[in-house]
């Protein structure tokens, strides 16, 4: 990418994260879809899905030449995120059977 000014990288970075914020949201559709499944809270934490998911976006960062650090700590945050979401999902579950 050819950016000729301080303006158009920042235009770019607002356009990228528009989309991101939208791939977020029907990540976290995905993710309250899921509690449904989810017997208990070790399910909802499910760390060993937790490192699948780091393990293949590291691979992928690798094949883009992004730093795996970086999407490393991005996925790591953002999945401690969804887990907390997905244990609220979960626990109104809980007690609406109740």
């Amino acid at each position: 990418m050819k950016f000729s000014s301080i303006e158009d990288v920042r235009n770019r970075i607002d356009q990228i994260d528009s989309e991101l914020v939208k791939l977020i949201a029907q990540r976290g559709q995905c993710v309250k879809a899921a509690s449904a499944f989810k017997a208990d809270t070790s399910a909802v934490r499910a760390p060993d899905r937790v490192q699948q998911v780091i393990d293949k976006v590291c691979k992928q960062a690798r094949e883009e030449g992004l730093s795996e650090a970086v999407i490393e700590k991005v996925y790591r945050s953002m999945i401690g995120a969804f887990i907390d979401y997905e244990l609220e999902q979960y626990h109104q579950r809980q007690a609406k059977a109740e």
